[in-house]
């Protein structure tokens, strides 16, 4: 009898691991908003069906959004803003009221399977938010098992690479001093409830303030003599890996070795300020379809060969009211009218309305993966089409 209660407990408690996993398969999608010129999100679930992206990061809980993917299939995490942290870290029922509002209501036609607490929280200028995250998301978390959502629904947080220090090598990586402090006990809460550790990581920004010392082909993923890190005998032919094995270092160094790293934005920028001239379109469709096919693989990094790689890209849409620098308008895989930036293998919104009479929007909404554009591919150019189904 206690056998058969111990078996009960292990494939209940294996049962919610994998409910609680935020991300399937190994390539996703962040679908950004500051823009006032972007297709509306019903178009929007019309084109992420016609691409075959399911996964996919929002960075609040609009509404509109949720509603426009009910009963689509497709797996969203969404954001609880960086202005809302400390509001959640002090005050628990507020938090259990915007789980409800924002979660508990849209489940199940709403596949909500992750939210973000804040993003690139650590490592920032505002000190009182770092201190406010921790208990942010224990009150978040806290909220979905009060709910009873806690087995479906997994809480994380997004990382820059601010959070490091001595990154090169790759097993030089350890967390800044003054983020160890908060670092860790953040960490040792998500090891508890099985989240992964989630970073921001762009070697197109890496090698657009090093290009110096940074080989572009390096960065882009193409055939390079790469590095060799002498600690671990290890050599990286792309920065991307490398700037997560740094990662797994400093999780190493903190004392969290078997925690999962997981790219939550990577993107390359296809214009910028005249001090970004690696920000071009054949650039931009470079990384992004070699980072395809490095996906497509489902391999790990060198310092993790067995832990398949996942990244959530940056971004759907090029963004036209963001701030900052010119590039950060210019992330997007398509165009604020629908239409493909570059090409590396997706249908457009427009090229699907254009090529309407073939399949119905009808159609896609009843479940069929391939837009009217992307099935003229597939009849005339499958290998295009079908070679990353991810």
């Amino acid at each position: 009898m206690r056998i058969l209660r111990f078996l009960l407990l292990v494939f209940s408690l294996g049962l919610n691991a994998v409910m609680a996993t935020a991300f399937t398969g190994t390539y996703g999608i962040n679908y950004g908003r500051i823009a006032d010129n972007i297709p509306s999100p019903d178009k929007v679930v019309r084109l992420l069906k016609a691409a075959k992206i399911k996964n996919v990061r929002i960075y609040d809980a609009d509404h509109s959004v949720l509603n426009a993917f009910k009963g689509t299939g497709l797996e969203l995490v969404i954001g609880l803003p960086n202005g809302y942290v400390k509001e959640m870290s002090a005050n628990a029922d507020h938090a259990l009221t915007w789980v409800k509002d924002n979660v508990k209501a849209f489940l199940p036609e709403t596949h909500i399977v992750g939210i973000a607490v804040g993003n690139e929280v650590l490592g920032g200028s505002d000190y009182d938010l770092a201190v406010a995250l921790l208990d942010a998301v224990k009150n978040i978390y806290n909220a979905t098992k009060k709910l009873g959502i806690d087995d479906r629904v997994q809480i994380s947080t997004a990382h820059s690479q601010g959070v490091f220090t001595n990154s090169y090598p790759p097993s030089a990586c350890i967390f800044k001093e003054g983020v160890a402090q908060l670092m860790k006990p953040l960490l040792e809460f998500f090891s508890q409830i099985g989240s992964p550790f989630c970073l921001n990581a762009y070697p197109f920004l890496a090698y657009t303030y090093n290009s110096d010392k940074i080989d572009i082909n390096y960065a882009l993923f193409q055939p390079t003599e790469g590095i060799y890190d002498e600690k671990t005998d290890l050599h990286y032919d792309n920065l991307l890996d490398a700037q997560i094995d740094a990662a797994y270092a400093a999780l190493e160094d903190a004392g969290f070795k078997k925690m999962e790293v997981i790219i939550t934005e990577t993107g390359w920028a296809s214009h910028g300020d005249q001090s970004e001239p690696a920000a071009t379109p054949s650039n931009a469709r470079t990384y992004h379809y070699n980072l395809r096919k490095r996906l497509a693989k489902r391999k790990g990094t060198p310092m993790r060969p067995k832990s398949v790689l996942k990244a959530y890209i940056f971004a759907l849409f090029n963004e036209n009211s963001k701030g900052g620098a010119g590039s950060e308008k210019y992330y997007g895989l398509f165009k604020a009218d629908g239409s493909i930036s570059y090409d590396i293998g997706f249908p457009g919104l427009k090229s699907s309305y254009a090529s309407s009479s073939r399949v119905s929007f009808q159609d896609l909404g009843a479940g069929k993966w391939f837009g009217s554009h992307s099935l003229v591919l597939a009849i005339s150019a499958p290998i295009l089409v079908l070679l990353f189904g991810l």
